[in-house]
């Protein structure tokens, strides 16, 4: 693992607080709900923390939150370099509009599929692979978080039957789907069905932004490289674009029934 200055920094802290507090590793694994292997190799920058580690610290420590914010550093360190101003503006999102006619949405995905989608890019070492999908999970605390955002996601229908990580993969990736569907009221998700035909999403895929106070952002994402774009005329194409992709897309009730069905092929 690529060691970051905020991944020394937690490290930093975590030796801090548990001398403190006059706890030993294994004292405070118990109190963390982990092993003492964990924290030992966190202390020493051998693993990086995740974001539950980092509020369970905030919890033992009574720390307000110190904690998750240096391991939410880590994260944007973490990621390759083009994504992180996106993962910046995602996060502080008070909408999120979605589109992606290849893959589940990253916020969407299972660790499984997150690792094939990875895996199966052939850009990514190992170690990189697991830093990447922790990375990619902890980012999906912002649909669950106190005030997350309205996110919407569409996707095509190939993303459904397209096979990624094998049966068992697809079936628990759409199960998931299904499941944060009806869980989460700020989550909606649509499907493009086959019989759309050709449409304005087989451009590729965006995401808009929608911020207090600024206006909307939309985010572009190539093989290597993504882009940021807040041009006031593209962003209202992209708008009409994404307007004009929900007319072709079924009713978010419609689209978790297709969904269910789809996953029952996945034998």
């Amino acid at each position: 693992m690529d060691r970051s200055s905020m991944l020394d920094h937690f490290a930093e802290e975590l030796r801090l607080a548990r001398a403190t507090s006059g706890l030993s590793q294994s004292a405070l694994a118990e109190a963390l709900s982990y092993s003492g292997a964990l924290v030992a190799k966190v202390e020493t920058c051998e693993r990086r923390p995740g974001l539950d580690f980092a509020r369970r610290c905030d919890t033992v420590f009574g720390t307000d939150g110190r904690f998750e914010r240096i391991q939410r550093r880590i994260s944007r360190e973490t990621v390759v370099p083009w994504f992180r101003d996106w993962a910046g503006i995602e996060q502080e999102a008070t909408a999120l509009r979605w589109f992606e006619p290849l893959y589940v949405p990253g916020l969407l995905q299972t660790e499984g599929y997150a690792r094939a989608v990875l895996a199966g890019a052939g850009l990514f070492a190992p170690n990189e692979i697991d830093q990447q999908v922790t990375a990619r999970l902890d980012r999906q605390s912002v649909l669950t978080r106190d005030r997350p955002p309205l996110f919407t996601a569409v996707v095509d229908e190939y993303v459904l039957r397209r096979r990624v990580g094998g049966p068992e993969v697809m079936r628990e990736q759409l199960a998931h789907l299904v499941k944060l569907g009806h869980a989460l009221t700020r989550v909606r998700i649509q499907v493009v069905p086959l019989s759309a035909g050709a449409y304005a999403g087989l451009d590729g895929p965006f995401v808009i932004a929608t911020s207090t106070g600024r206006e909307d952002i939309v985010y572009l994402e190539g093989q290597r490289h993504g882009q940021v774009v807040d041009r006031a005329e593209f962003v209202q194409q992209m708008v009409e674009v994404w307007e004009a992709i929900r007319g072709e897309a079924l009713s978010h009730q419609q689209s978790l029934e297709l969904i269910s069905e789809v996953a029952e092929t996945w034998t």
